[in-house]
């Protein structure tokens, strides 16, 4: 028993004490690829928003060319 709380307390220590030796180019690299993917997230949120607004533009555009049809089609039905 005395053993085991021995060889955990050595690992938790050794664990704790690699966790210390990041550099810091590491944390810069991984902070500067953490806004480089916010950068394009953003980028590509914004290209979904034009697309939404270029879709609704082309459903309302379907939607007015099928109702001059549907005239059309009434009118030689007459």
């Amino acid at each position: 028993m005395n053993r085991t709380k021995l060889v955990l307390g050595a690992v938790i220590l050794g664990s704790t004490l690699l966790a210390g030796c990041s550099s810091n180019a590491k944390i810069d690299q991984l902070s500067s690829d953490v806004q480089t993917l916010n950068a394009k997230v953003e980028q590509l949120s914004n290209d979904v928003n034009a697309m939404r607004s270029d879709v609704q533009a082309a459903k309302d555009d379907a939607a007015r060319a099928n109702q001059r049809l549907d005239n059309k089609v009434f009118r030689i039905c007459k």
